[in-house]
């Protein structure tokens, strides 16, 4: 039988590889409709007028909708203090304002034919002034809602401590960072489908992030109670945060269906995701680190310019994260941050794996290394000198973020000690004696996240059925997590059921009651202590049921996990009963029990990461040669899960760090809208990573669980373009920003040379 911490392999793996899945595409839903649509080409335009007739004679298409159509929307604001005018319609109205906005809405019976009438709609624009970077969008002369006045969707700030009363810095330094605006591009993109039943209730098939929150938007846009709605998520292949809320081109489906009389169904293909699945990251940031010689920091501040995209979403709201995360795993005794977020004509801004926190590490990682650049000091040891010790948690830092548990010092040693940090600079200093071309260097970062932030309790149910076995509902909604995996192995933990008689159901607002958005790392905190305390009020339910034909007193009833779960008398354990024979007595009244757990609030799992990098100095190419990092995730409920969660971060941080950008010329063109040019790194790009999995509990849960799902984003990221400036701070270069690319590094290379000017 499987207890927490062993490492179980996933049971939904075998489903998922042979093809039994069943994702939004593969639904089987007679005379479904394929909805497709027509998107903006210009970044920044009025519509002057929308010519279909052409279109509607393509044979197979039934029906072509345009805004004009519409009685639905807009989408509201998301954020009170977002301007009211930001709104976002369904379809483009007189003007679009980025690329991949959609325009018309086309019905046909078949892709094809969809494709086919697209190709024949005529869209009039008259082309506007257009603004892509940020500082222009912050100066407001070209404005993308004229009558808000102001490009600005919310200001913001944080922050305050006791300053040095040592009195003035020695030292000052100041740094201007940009995290780069990125793709989540999840193996499966956005898709949906709906269908209005016989008995007049919408069924609508979301590939998302949980179904209640989308029934919840899908209601309120349409005027429905939420029993007349029905969301099914089925198998999700990929999200890291994109799919937490439904797009426009999904909420339209239910209309479409209503009009047309029959299903429909969007499944928009990979190059109109690139522009239309929201982007994330985007920030530019600057930062001041202040402090003595001695490696101590006195105080930092910051500056956060968020690009929130065409249309205000999250965008505003990961800039607060960044500032309240500023200060990492440091006792640092001022911090304070301003955050701007501003509109721009580009895709919108969602919630990307790490949400603000990968941000708020590379803005204070890198801030740790131009000090210690400034004052001559290995950066290890300036990150020695200000982490926070063992013995002090509970810390609640001046941005308002308590550090529940932690060991900084022993993640950072660990990685440390794996690396061979020592060895690392020896061999350094002797390639740089000799003049070797390829350039090593060493990146360190350390960092917290903050797991389980999301408000909100999360839904978990068990029940006992008729052969002994265990049906778990979660109101969590996996894609990719291993949800059934670690559900199974909590409930069977608690109860003694083999792990291979509990079935996991989830993502069905039929099925499952109630449910939240899955994102945040929140899922075995939150949905799992559900489970867990589910699973606890079985047990008591059963010993009930025990007590009465045992003929014991409750209290005498003993409760054993071993051979299945054994009910017997204290003191008497050769007579028992098992999980089957209390399901035969509650027969005709099953037992069963749920729970809404809340928790205590939030965690913050730490780590250290460790990356090693040569680069040619002949043509500014980077090769990542190890990847260490060390993970806490307080209690550790499966380690190939956990493994598994901070592999795949690692490999999207090490994207980002070498790779991926979302490109934009000055009129609003995507450059990088195919993965031929926006570089996804493969196998072939990234080493075998070595990796560490340590264990210090929180106290805000009762397994003591934390998150690390995206841990790999956060460390990764600044480990590796702290690397790739180490080998080359020799020759002058100070920074560079990501993604580092053989360009990008040559160019600094050169720079600092003096053979171009800056």
């Amino acid at each position: 039988m499987p207890t927490l911490g062993s490492p179980v392999r996933r049971v939904e793996d075998g489903r998922l590889l042979v093809g039994a899945s069943r994702y939004v595409a593969d639904l089987d839903l007679p005379g479904v409709l394929d909805v497709s649509y027509v998107t903006a080409t210009i970044a920044h335009a009025r519509i002057l007028s929308i010519d279909v007739s052409e279109a509607r004679g393509v044979p197979g298409v039934v029906d072509i909708v345009t805004a004009a159509d519409l009685d639905i929307g807009p989408l509201g604001v998301m954020n009170p203090g977002y301007p009211k005018e930001m709104v976002r319609p369904l379809l483009a109205t007189d003007r679009v304002r980025f690329v991949g906005e959609a325009v018309v809405a086309i019905v046909a019976e078949t892709a094809s034919a969809g494709a086919d009438a697209a190709a024949l709609v005529e869209v009039d624009y008259e082309p506007l002034p257009v603004v892509v970077e940020p500082e222009a969008a912050a100066r407001g002369e070209v404005l993308l809602f004229p009558e808000s006045g102001t490009n600005v969707v919310l200001r913001q700030e944080g922050g305050e401590g006791v300053p040095d009363a040592e009195g003035d810095p020695e030292v000052l330094v100041r740094g201007r960072l940009v995290n780069q605006r990125v793709a989540p591009a999840p193996l499966e993109g956005r898709a949906g489908a709906a269908r209005w039943e016989s008995d007049g209730r919408l069924t609508h098939w979301s590939s998302c992030q949980g179904p209640h929150p989308v029934r919840t938007v899908i209601t309120d846009l349409y005027g429905l109670e939420a029993g007349e709605v029905r969301v099914i998520a089925p198998d999700v292949g990929g999200s890291f945060g994109a799919k937490a809320r439904p797009y426009p081109e999904e909420l339209l489906l239910p209309w479409l269906a209503r009009r047309a009389g029959r299903p429909v169904r969007w499944v928009p293909p990979r190059s109109a995701d690139m522009v239309g699945l929201g982007h994330s990251r985007a920030q530019i940031q600057t930062i001041e680190v202040s402090g003595r010689r001695d490696g101590t920091i006195s105080a930092v501040s910051a500056h956060i310019l968020s690009d929130a995209g065409a249309y205000p979403l999250i965008g505003p709201m990961l800039a607060a994260n960044t500032g309240r995360l500023m200060g990492g795993a440091y006792r640092i005794p001022v911090l304070s941050w301003t955050a701007e977020s501003v509109v721009t004509n580009t895709t919108p801004i969602v919630s990307y794996r790490g949400a603000g926190r990968p941000e708020a590490a590379a803005m204070i990682e890198r801030g740790i290394d131009l000090f210690a650049a400034e004052i001559g000091m290995d950066p290890v040891e300036v990150r020695r000198r200000n982490m926070l010790d063992a013995g002090d948690f509970p810390y609640a830092t001046p941005t308002g973020i308590t550090h529940d548990s932690g060991d900084y010092h022993r993640g950072l040693d660990l990685a440390l000690d794996h690396v061979g940090y020592a060895q690392v600079r020896a061999e350094q200093a002797e390639r740089r004696e000799r003049g070797d071309p390829g350039l090593l260097g060493i990146g360190v970062a350390t960092f917290i996240d903050r797991t389980a932030g999301i408000p909100g309790t999360e839904y978990g149910a068990v029940e006992l059925r008729a052969d002994g076995s265990l049906l778990v509902r979660t109101g969590s909604s996996p894609y990719g997590q291993g949800h059934h995996t670690a559900w199974a192995m909590l409930a069977s933990d608690r109860t003694g059921v083999p792990i291979e008689r509990i079935e996991v159901v989830h993502g069905d607002t039929d099925v499952v009651p109630r449910g939240g958005v899955t994102g945040g790392s929140r899922s075995a905190q939150k949905a799992g202590s559900a489970v867990v305390e589910a699973s606890d009020l079985l047990v008591a339910a059963a010993r009930e049921v025990a007590a009465g034909v045992l003929e014991a007193a409750v209290d005498d009833v003993v409760f054993s996990v071993s051979d299945g779960g054994r009910f017997h008398v204290a003191g008497a354990p050769a007579i028992w009963i098992g999980w089957s024979d209390v399901a035969t007595e509650r027969a005709s009244d099953p037992l069963a029990c749920e729970s809404d757990f809340a928790g205590e609030g939030p965690t913050c799992p730490f780590g250290a990461y460790v990356a090693v990098v040569e680069v040619d100095s002949e043509t500014g190419s980077v090769r990542l040669l190890r990847m260490v990092t060390v993970d806490d995730a307080g209690t550790i409920l499966n380690p190939l899960l956990a493994l598994g969660q901070v592999h795949g971060g690692v490999a999207q941080g090490i994207g980002q760090a070498l790779y991926e950008e979302m490109v934009y010329d000055g009129a609003g063109n995507p450059l990088t809208a195919t993965f031929a040019d926006y570089a996804v790194p493969s196998a072939c790009e990234v080493p075998s990573f070595e990796c560490t999995l340590i264990e210090t509990p929180s106290p805000n849960n009762p397994l003591g669980f934390k998150g690390i799902a995206e841990s790999g984003t956060i460390g990764a990221p600044p480990a590796v373009q702290n690397a790739v400036i180490d080998a080359l701070s020799h020759l002058g270069v100070r920074h560079i920003d990501l993604p580092a690319t053989p360009e990008r590094v040559w160019a600094a290379m050169a720079q600092a040379s003096g053979n171009v000017r800056p």
